[in-house]
C-alpha cells in the first residue's frame, strides 16, 4: 500500500517562510559594498554598483584605522586609535553594538576562523601587560610567553630620519596582538610581538599567523590559536616591513619594506627570503589579483600603484594614484580596484584590467583602510 504524506502548513509557518524567503532575496540582490575607515569622519560605506558614498557610520572621533568583516558581512570590526578599543558595528543599522577594550594604539585587524586579531602598542600604560595567565575577561593579563624579541638595527622613519632621532624603537615596550573570541567578544589572550607591529597574514592551512614588525625589521610567526611563538624572520636592517600577503598558491609570502623601497619574497615552507625586488618609494599595502597573475603594491610616497607579475615578480606597470594610498581592495567581481588615499581624502577607483582611472570618491578625510562585502582580494582581506 502506498503511503501518502501531507505537509501541513499553518498561516504562521507560511508567514515565517515568506519572511525568510524575502530576507534571502534581499541579501541576494543587495548591492556589494565597500567599507572605508576615515580617521576623521568614521567609516564610509560605498555602493559598488553606483560607486557612490551612501552613508557614514559615526565613529569619527575615535580615529578608526584597521577594519575587517565577519564571514557573513553582518559585523564590521574597527580598531579605534583614540578610544583604544575595537568597535563591533552592525552593518545593517550602522550602530556600534559592542566595544572590546584593547589597549593603546590598536591598528590592524584580521578576522579568521571565529577569532579577531588586533595589533596594538600598549606602551607603559594602557592595555594588558605582557606575560601572565590566560585572560578571564577583556583587558586582563595574557597567557603567552613573549616571543623572540631579537631584532635587527632599527631603520629610518618615513621622514627619512634615523629612528633613534625621534623614537628609539628598541627602548619602547613591544607591540601586542590581541586575540578575541567572536562568540563571547572577550580577549582570550594577548601575545607579545616585536616593535611597531603592522600587517597580519595567515598560513594557507590557517594554523599560523605572521605579523610584520616595523620597528624590529622582522616577521614574527605564531600559532594562530594559542599565540605560541614559532619563529622570528629577520629582514634587511632599516627596511621597516609593513604589508604582508600570501600568494594564492600558498608558496610565498610577499612583504613590503617601506624605508628601503623594496619587497621581499619569503618561501612559505622554509621562511627564508628567496627574492628581493625594487619598488617605488614607500611601499605599504600589497595584494595579489583575484587569479594570482598579478601582484599589486601601493607605493604611497610615490603616489603610485605598482603592478608586478604574480609568479616571477617582474615589474609590469606603474599607475598614478593619490596621496598616501596605503590600502586597497578589488571589488568582489574583480573588475575594479579601490584605493584608500589618506592625504587625498578619497577613494580612487581603477579598472582592474587596463588600470585606467574610473572615478574618485571624496568626503573621506584621512582614509586609512578598505574592505568589501562580498569579500574581495585586497591588502587587508582576501577571499
Amino acid at each position: 500500500m502506498l503511503e501518502t504524506r501531507f505537509a501541513i502548513t499553518t498561516p504562521r509557518r507560511r508567514s515565517l517562510i515568506l519572511i525568510a524567503a524575502l530576507a534571502a532575496a534581499s541579501i541576494a540582490h543587495a548591492a556589494p559594498l565597500a567599507y572605508v575607515t576615515s580617521e576623521k569622519a568614521g567609516v564610509g560605506v560605498i555602493d559598488l554598483d553606483q560607486m557612490t558614498l551612501t552613508r557614514t557610520f559615526p565613529v569619527g572621533a575615535d580615529g578608526p584605522r584597521g577594519l575587517s568583516l565577519n564571514a557573513d558581512g553582518t559585523r564590521l570590526l574597527v580598531a579605534n586609535k583614540n578610544t583604544g578599543d575595537l568597535a563591533v558595528i552592525d552593518t545593517a543599522s550602522g550602530e556600534v553594538v559592542r566595544r572590546v577594550k584593547i589597549g593603546k594604539n590598536p591598528e590592524f585587524v584580521r578576522v579568521h576562523n571565529g577569532y579577531a586579531y588586533v595589533t596594538y602598542e600598549p606602551g607603559e600604560e594602557g592595555g594588558p601587560p605582557a606575560g601572565g595567565k590566560p585572560a578571564d575577561k577583556a583587558g586582563e593579563k595574557p597567557a603567552e610567553k613573549p616571543a623572540d624579541k631579537s631584532a635587527g638595527t632599527p631603520g629610518e622613519k618615513p621622514s627619512g630620519k634615523p629612528a633613534a632621532d625621534d623614537d628609539d624603537d628598541a627602548n619602547k615596550p613591544p607591540a601586542q596582538i590581541a586575540i578575541i573570541d567572536m562568540k563571547t567578544w572577550r580577549m582570550v589572550r594577548s601575545v607579545t610581538s616585536g616593535h611597531e607591529t603592522e600587517g597580519i597574514e595567515f598560513s594557507r592551512d590557517g594554523k599560523t599567523i605572521l605579523v610584520t614588525n616595523e620597528g624590529d625589521d622582522t616577521v614574527s610567526v605564531y600559532h594562530a590559536r594559542t599565540g605560541a611563538p614559532i619563529k622570528t624572520v629577520k629582514l634587511a636592517a632599516g627596511g621597516r616591513p609593513r604589508g604582508i600577503r600570501l600568494s594564492p598558491d600558498g608558496k610565498d609570502y610577499v612583504v613590503t619594506l617601506e624605508s628601503l623601497s623594496k619587497l621581499v619574497v619569503i618561501d612559505a615552507r622554509t621562511l627564508k627570503v628567496v627574492k628581493t625586488v625594487d619598488t617605488k618609494l614607500g611601499p605599504y599595502g600589497v595584494a595579489f589579483g583575484p587569479e594570482g597573475k598579478r601582484l599589486f603594491v601601493a607605493a604611497s610616497r610615490d603616489k603610485t600603484l605598482q603592478v608586478f607579475d604574480g609568479h616571477s615578480y617582474e615589474h609590469v606597470a606603474d599607475v598614478p594614484v593619490g596621496q598616501r594610498c596605503w590600502h586597497f581592495s578589488f571589488t568582489p567581481d574583480g573588475a575594479k580596484l579601490l584605493l584608500a588615499c589618506g592625504r587625498s581624502d578619497s577613494v580612487y577607483v581603477l579598472d582592474a584590467q587596463s588600470y585606467q582611472p574610473i572615478k574618485q570618491i571624496g568626503e573621506l578625510p584621512l582614509a586609512w583602510g578598505i574592505v568589501t562585502y562580498p569579500h574581495g582580494d585586497g591588502s587587508i582581506e582576501s577571499k
